[in-house]
């Protein structure tokens, strides 16, 4: 399980807090989350819960539907109490209960949920007075469903005391599409622990890939958003001038056989390596020259940051919240998305100049260990908890 093992951090609790606030040591933290570590956000969410200063919070997790055993036992492990509620459909809406009675126990503070699903539950079972506090984390969609717009106002925002927004582009999208208050909606980038070093050339010995060949590759689930065809059609436009190149492909998911179709069609020579343990997944990327992310959008992906922590030259669409990461031309080349022409001529100008491959990559890691560590981001959280936190004890007092 990858997550940071960090120390207590002991920070000092600023002057003016609210007397109900000052007599309580450490805030009941409740995660709400689909399943620890399953994906990037479950990832973001996971590694908040498990890195918070236990000096200053109890940490708690819900997994509301099946999580793999060895995370839950992880979890545990490091002293963080996890519920689980092992939903199987839609349907299950019964097994919501257990989370009910403990939301209304009086143990919570602050109850943190993750993605659409646990946000509306969360704003549907947590009690309508000022505490607990509500955080609703948005890790981003397309913003192109009516009904959904109206859920994320009327439901989610209506009940929660703030929104989290992973990047600039979903805050206003958040404020401009959806009518949230602004003053609601909150900007806290997404962080990454230290990334290890890979070792590329032996993942390229057992991949069966030569040194001399050029790698290019991506880290993803194989899912529609991510557009991966069009890195096949780039990588396609490219094959004729470019025989020594393959195309590495680590994760999977329901596009897989439409892209392995695809690839073959256009002769672009492509090795699917499938879902990987995390602690190979280093080991991948270096074997990587150019990382492609042609996605159609994002909010802030979590594999863009750990690309650029590796130090790879990286091709990525031009949405989302990956024009606040990365600048063009800087640290990163941006196109625009589902161009596979604009990806193949910049594919194929890093393919062959390595000295701007390795001068982006440089630019990339300098700006993520600047900006995007996973301590800012808890720092960030952490004070934004205890604001929230503040706020509703004020607030609750004025009402007794």
């Amino acid at each position: 399980m990858n997550v940071p093992n960090t120390s207590p951090r002991t920070h000092t609790l600023q002057a003016g807090a609210e007397p109900d606030f000052d007599r309580k040591k450490r805030l009941t933290v409740l995660t709400v989350i689909d399943g620890l570590m399953t994906a990037g956000a479950e990832a973001v969410a996971t590694r908040i819960a498990l890195g918070l200063d236990s000096s200053r919070f109890e940490s708690i997790i819900c997994s509301t539907r099946p999580s793999a055993p060895q995370h839950v036992a992880a979890a545990r492990s490091r002293g963080v109490e996890v519920l689980e509620l092992n939903r199987r459909s839609r349907l299950d809406v019964w097994r919501w209960r257990p989370l009910a009675r403990l939301l209304r126990s009086g143990r919570i503070d602050i109850v943190h949920t993750h993605k659409f699903g646990s946000n509306l539950w969360g704003a549907l079972l947590v009690p309508r007075r000022p505490l607990p506090v509500l955080l609703a984390h948005e890790h981003s969609w397309s913003y192109e469903g009516t009904l959904r717009r109206f859920m994320d106002r009327e439901l989610i925002a209506s009940r929660a005391r703030a929104i989290v927004a992973v990047s600039p582009r979903d805050r206003m999208r958040m404020i401009e599409l959806e009518r949230i208050p602004a003053e609601k909606v909150i900007f806290i980038p997404n962080g990454i622990p230290d990334w290890p070093a890979g070792d590329g050339a032996r993942a390229r010995r057992e991949l069966g890939i030569a040194a001399s060949e050029h790698v290019v590759g991506t880290v993803c689930g194989l899912r529609p958003e991510k557009e991966l065809g069009t890195a096949v059609r780039a990588l396609g436009a490219l094959a004729q001038q470019r025989p020594d190149v393959r195309f590495l492909v680590v994760g999977d998911g329901p596009e897989r056989g439409h892209l392995e179709r695809l690839a073959e069609e256009l002769g672009v020579r492509t090795l699917f390596a499938g879902h990987r343990p995390n602690g190979e997944v280093p080991d991948l990327v270096a074997a990587m020259d150019v990382v492609v992310l042609p996605s159609r959008f994002e909010g802030m992906p979590l594999a863009m940051l750990e690309w650029m922590a590796a130090g790879k030259a990286i091709v990525a669409s031009r949405v989302g919240g990956i024009p606040s990461i990365v600048e063009h031309g800087q640290e990163a080349l941006l196109v625009p998305p589902r161009d596979h022409l604009a990806f193949a001529d910049e594919i194929g100008r890093l393919l062959d100049d390595p000295s701007e491959r390795a001068r982006l990559g440089k630019a990339a890691r300098r700006r993520q260990q600047a900006e995007f560590r996973f301590e800012q981001a808890l720092d960030r959280l952490e004070a934004l908890y205890e604001r929230l936190y503040r706020e509703a004890a004020a607030q609750a007092a004025s009402v007794r």
